[in-house]
């Protein structure tokens, strides 16, 4: 039994399409994977604002309202939460070269329309998280835009999201490039630094994601570490990644196994999750999985989890502190190792 509470994404469930190939698996509806993600043991779900209304553009406020209401109570039916709303603003064309940072303002506008919106649906569906993957909030061309006036730009988007209303919390998701070449906010010390310069940065925080970590060529932990000493790590997105490369969402602990272990360790030794805090898997079956293996990947990642977790209990830190003042770094990674291979 974990410590911990769960949340999942309906994008976490997909078809197998990617920028090389088609479909290799079924679509399913948003209830057939929010009862499933109810029977595999999820607490919540996390939502981008057209997950909950599709094709949200063409829609009024009215009728985004009243589509949310019904994802509410499709969530209430299978006893799940919502753990936060985030806009999708990578995928409008309009946003082509950015949605916070576009050089246009009708389509800036356009942007915070969407972010609105999503603050809409939040209140609706009862959480106050939004997130912000800041997916094109960068360059593909370097001249192309001024980067302190776009930094800037930036902060007044989040600036009217949280005059907008004053019960919500932002979480900034950091990603170092891809779908841009170069992002304002790679990291999370990027991500902590543009909180602080908001009129709010008590409501300003991060969500940690794995896989980013490593394409920026970080620990992951450290990454976590950082926004947990300063009170901001409201989220994570465990995962996985095969180096630094296109982002990959492999299963938690598929590749780096140390590296998963550490994760578990200081989100175990921070206490995380006791200011209401979820676990959050951002993982994809592979593209070759058959249908019936299409949720199989959440359940491996729990249960990775839970293992972990039964590693962190069964670690000694006096070994360590007598590893350490003896100088024994050998010996406190063997140590290690073998905690980690069952020895």
């Amino acid at each position: 039994m974990s410590r911990f509470k769960f949340s999942v994404g309906p994008w976490n469930v997909s078809d197998g399409t990617d920028v090389y190939g088609p479909a290799t698996r079924q679509n399913l509806s948003l209830e057939e994977k929010i009862r499933k993600f109810a029977e595999i043991g999820f607490s919540a779900v996390q939502f981008h604002d057209d997950d909950v209304v599709p094709d949200i553009r063409s829609k009024s406020e009215a009728q985004i309202i009243a589509e949310a209401k019904s994802v509410k109570a499709m969530l209430d039916r299978y006893n799940l939460k919502a753990e936060f709303v985030a806009p999708r603003l990578w995928f409008d064309p309009s946003f082509k070269d950015g949605a916070f940072t576009a050089p246009k303002t009708a389509d800036w506008e356009q942007a915070l329309w969407r972010s609105y919106r999503s603050i809409d649906i939040a209140n609706v569906l009862g959480c106050d998280l939004i997130v912000l993957w800041l997916a094109r909030e960068g360059t593909l061309c370097l001249e192309s835009k001024k980067p302190v006036d776009a930094i800037n730009q930036l902060v007044e988007s989040i600036n009217r999201m949280l005059r907008y209303d004053d019960k919500i919390r932002i979480a900034i998701e950091p990603k170092p490039n891809e779908p841009i070449d170069r992002s304002y906010a790679g990291t999370m010390g990027h991500a902590l630094a543009v909180a602080g310069m908001t009129i709010d940065p008590a409501r300003v925080g991060g969500l940690l994601e794995s896989a980013h970590a490593i394409i920026a060529g970080l620990e992951p932990t450290h990454e976590m570490a950082f926004a947990l000493a300063a009170g901001k790590l409201w989220s994570v997105h465990l995962n996985d990644q095969n180096g630094v490369r296109f982002d990959q969402d492999r299963i938690f602990g598929a590749e780096n196994l140390r590296s998963t272990f550490n994760q578990i360790k200081v989100l175990c030794d921070n206490n995380y999750g006791a200011a209401g805090q979820y676990i959050g898997l951002d993982v994809k079956a592979m593209r070759s999985s058959a249908d019936a293996y299409g949720f199989k990947h959440l359940e491996n990642s729990l249960r990775v989890v839970q293992l972990m977790e039964n590693k962190v209990d069964r670690l000694d830190q006096t070994k360590i502190d007598a590893f350490v003042a003896a100088d024994n770094y050998e010996g406190l990674e063997m140590y290690i190792l073998e905690l980690l291979l069952g020895v």
